[in-house]
Formats: structure tokens, C-alpha cells, sequence
């Protein structure tokens, strides 16, 4: 299989100079993610191909380090911090070296402080743009938009986080599948962590349950990147095809507005479309009139919303439903977002004139409207 693999991805990169993105995604820590990418770099070695080990985390698993034998390295940048020398991804490195295919591991990773990128994403993009094909790996729960089921699955909320966008400029995103016996087996045996620290992960994160949901999401997420690019970039050439464009209003709420943000991000990655984030700002806003925590949380779900892929449009208004009707037909909107009406929602629409004018502005437009709970 990982030769297999390592074929199918060797045809695509000899097609196109343009780098391309392989992506392993793994439901937990011990899947496995490292240890295939290893396989396939020597798969690719073995095929004449330039490869390179631009960063790879072994966790000390012995099975891991052993496949790193034989694979050429880029050596890490050295950087000091807070009296520590830690080590990175060296950007530059690979950028000079120029290899043809290079294996970054921990896609959600954070740079230290004063790296050129704040995330590693950023760094593969980079690399990407430059016409480097990147083979990486992450885990479920570091995708951006599922990171509250994530939370609901284990109880913690993972910070390391990369968003959604970087799933659809994949050009390849493949499962790596266990069992939750096989991964409780292999964290019994020492295979994951440490075994100091077995008893405290099968009492924690490693239990049956979840697994069992992380594996569900794993396996939805990757099923529908698969039917996404088969809508595109199949059936798209025998019918015509809706551009969907979507419109996420929030505001100055911040717990409402992450949902809208989040779910919206969702919808959007699904349909591989465009999308907006739309905040109006009324006078009762304004920024004198809001508490200065609501302000920074306002900025940071600007920021959420730009790293999934959104476009962030801010308007001073007093009129909200005017100015979604507005950017509707500019945007050319094809599913409106909001978050759930304080008022029963018939309320809302029998007493606001203005909100029955919405209606019939998306009515008009072929607009759906989405009540996100």
C-alpha cells in the first residue's frame, strides 16, 4: 500500500511543476501518521526522486527512528528562547536545497516567537508557493472548525490549531485508520507514549468512546474531501455548476459569533466556496459603547475568520438587515448565516418590517437563509 502510494503521488508531482500538498490525517497521537510518511519517502528514493526530511517528529518511538535511517535531513534551525535552544523547521534551508519533495511533520505546530511565520501551515505554504511538493501529517482535532466537537469528544481544547483552507488546498488527504483495540494495544505496548505514562492516557484521552468518535470524524472529514473533489472536478464537467457564496453575519457577541464563524467555516469547506464574514456595526456598537473586552474578542474572530478562509466585511450601519440585503447582491450570496434570534423568530418577522423586506431580497436573489443554533 505505501508503495502504491508513494506511485500515485509520484505521478502527480512529475505532471505539474507547481508544488502540491499531501496531507495524512490521523484520529489520535500513534496512528501511525510518521511512520507512512517515512515509508513513502523511501518509496520515493528508491524512484529517483529528490526527497527530503524537512521535519519529522519521532516521539522516540523506536519503529519511527529506525525508518529515518537512510533519508537525507535538512538539520533544524537552532533558536534560543526564554534561555532555551529549541529547534524548527528551517524554512530557508529547504527554499535554497530546493529538493523535490519535502516531509514536514506537526502541520498545527506554533513557531517560536520572531519566526518569519506564526504557524507552520504558513511555512508549508510558503514552500508550496516556491514549487516544492510538501508531504505533512496532523491530527483530527487540530482542524479548526470540528475543534468544539473535539472539545465535547475529550473535555480539552486543543490550542494548536490549523484552519480549515489548508484541507481544501490539499491535493492529496489520506486517512491513516486504526481500530480503537489495535491503538489501546499499541499504547499498551509502549508503542505511543512512554510506559510511565500509559495508565494516566488510557484513563484520559485514550478510552474507547472516543476513539471511536475521533475516528468517525477522521473518517467523515477525509470521505468528504474525497466527494468534494469528485463534485468538482468530475461531475462540474458534464453540468453546470452553482458557485456557492457564503454570508456569515455576527456580532459583537462573542460566543455567538465564534459558532456562526465555526459552522459557517463548515458549510463553506464543504461546498469548496467562497465566504464572508459580515459584522455591522450600530451605533449601540459603536467603540466607546462596547466593554474593551468585547472589542479583542470582536478583532480575534476577525482573525479566526481570515485564517479559515473568510474575507472579513465591516460596515458602520444602523440598519443590519439593509446591509445584508446589500452585500447579497454585490457578494452574489447564495446562503445567508445568522445565529438564533434572541425573539421567536415569527416575531422577529411579523413585527420587523424591515426583516420581512430581507426575506423577500433572498427570496428574490435564490438565497437561503440558515438559522444556526
Amino acid at each position: 500500500m505505501p508503495d502504491q502510494e508513494a506511485n500515485s503521488w509520484l505521478e502527480k508531482i512529475q505532471q505539474q511543476r507547481k508544488g502540491k500538498l499531501k496531507i495524512y490525517i490521523g484520529m489520535s497521537a500513534g496512528v501511525g501518521k510518521s511512520y507512512r510518511m517515512l515509508q513513502e519517502a523511501h518509496t520515493l528514493l528508491r524512484n529517483g526522486v529528490n526527497v527530503k526530511i524537512g521535519y519529522i517528529e519521532t516521539h522516540g518511538r523506536k519503529e519511527t527512528e529506525a525508518l529515518v535511517e537512510g533519508l537525507p535531513v535538512i538539520p533544524r534551525r537552532k533558536v534560543f528562547y526564554k534561555g532555551k535552544e529549541l529547534d524548527e523547521l528551517d524554512v530557508q534551508a529547504i527554499l535554497l536545497l530546493y529538493p523535490e519533495v519535502v516531509i514536514v511533520d506537526e502541520l498545527a505546530h506554533t513557531n517560536i516567537p520572531g519566526s518569519k511565520n506564526e504557524k507552520r501551515w504558513q511555512d508549508v505554504l510558503d514552500i508550496i508557493d516556491a514549487g516544492i511538493n510538501v508531504i505533512s501529517a496532523v491530527n483530527i482535532q487540530h482542524i479548526e472548525s470540528i475543534n468544539e466537537d473535539v472539545k465535547e469528544i475529550t473535555g480539552v481544547e486543543v490550542k494548536e490549531r490549523i484552519p480549515d483552507k489548508i484541507l481544501q488546498l490539499a491535493d492529496e488527504v489520506v486517512n491513516i485508520d486504526l481500530t480503537a483495540d489495535e491503538l489501546i494495544t499499541r499504547l499498551k505496548e509502549g508503542k505511543i507514549y512512554d510506559h510511565s505514562k500509559v495508565q494516566q492516557a488510557l484513563t484520559n484521552f485514550f478510552q474507547s468512546e472516543k476513539i471511536l468518535q475521533l475516528r468517525e470524524l477522521a473518517l467523515k472529514e477525509v470521505a468528504g474531501q474525497v466527494e468534494r473533489k469528485v463534485d468538482h472536478e468530475v461531475m462540474a464537467k458534464d453540468r453546470p455548476w452553482r458557485h456557492e457564496h457564503f454570508l456569515a453575519c455576527i456580532s459583537s457577541n462573542h460566543e455567538m459569533a465564534q459558532n456562526i464563524i465555526r459552522k459557517t467555516a463548515r458549510l463553506a469547506s464543504y461546498y469548496n466556496s467562497k465566504w464572508y464574514v459580515l459584522y455591522v456595526q450600530t451605533p449601540k456598537e459603536s467603540s466607546d459603547k462596547i466593554p474593551l473586552a468585547a472589542q479583542r474578542h470582536l478583532i480575534n474572530n476577525f482573525k479566526n475568520a481570515t485564517e479559515l478562509g473568510a474575507e472579513v466585511l465591516q460596515v458602520k450601519d444602523n440598519h443590519v438587515a439593509k446591509v445584508i440585503m446589500e452585500i447579497v447582491e454585490e457578494k452574489q450570496i447564495t446562503t445567508v448565516c445568522i445565529g438564533k434570534p434572541h425573539l421567536n423568530l415569527f416575531q422577529v418577522i411579523l413585527r420587523t418590517n424591515i426583516f420581512n423586506q430581507l426575506l423577500k431580497t433572498l427570496s428574490k436573489n435564490d438565497v437561503d437563509l440558515i438559522i444556526l443554533s
